[in-house]
């Protein structure tokens, strides 16, 4: 017969927020900053998504590069009824009232990705919702409103992750605006 350990609540509750804290308190940023990058779910759009034996998932040698510049894509096919909006099998191109949008290119290749960007440009980003801070508008579903609501450590994390992982050079197209993408043309979240 197995016996198992009683253990108060009081000392679990202790025991789970010590470890959250120390979860959330990584001592070097590029480590929090990959933390938070995970849970933050930005592979999910920003890493090219492949068909692996295994069924869909994020393509390791393309990780945050955006959408494949390369990539010819078809119109998006039209919204009908409830469904507003759609995705690409790479999960990197969104179409929707919004017009097409690409995820981005997050590594520091300097031409294409953010490599010349400074912490304080990428800040400005995620706290504007606008490209390099200033510039045209972050479109769906880039979730900029929320993560513009991280602290000041955490961005600074997230950007020093980014900042250390293997630049890919991908020049992402740029986003369509409604009235063109029927045309086809092709157009970074």
């Amino acid at each position: 017969m197995k016996r198992f350990a009683v253990v108060a609540p009081a000392t679990l509750a202790v025991m789970a927020a010590v470890t959250v804290q120390a979860l959330r308190a990584a001592p070097d940023p590029v480590e929090r900053g990959r933390y938070l990058v995970t849970v933050g779910g930005c592979n999910d759009c920003h890493t090219p998504w492949i068909l692996g034996p295994e069924g869909p998932g994020p393509d390791p040698t393309r990780i945050l590069s955006g959408h494949p510049g390369s990539l010819e894509m078809p119109p998006p096919p039209a919204a009908r009824g409830p469904w507003v909006w759609s995705g690409a099998g790479t999960n990197t191109a969104f179409a929707g009232p919004w017009g097409v949008s690409y995820a981005a290119n997050l590594t520091p290749d300097d031409n294409t990705g953010i490599g010349i960007w400074t912490v304080d440009i990428f800040k400005a980003t995620l706290r504007n919702g606008r490209h390099w801070g200033v510039a045209r508008p972050l479109l769906p579903p880039m979730p900029w409103f929320n993560y513009g609501k991280m602290t000041d450590d955490d961005l600074h994390a997230v950007y020093s992750y980014l900042r250390s992982i293997p630049p890919v050079r991908n020049q992402v197209p740029l986003p369509l605006p409604p009235a063109e993408q029927a045309e086809g043309a092709h157009g970074a979240s």
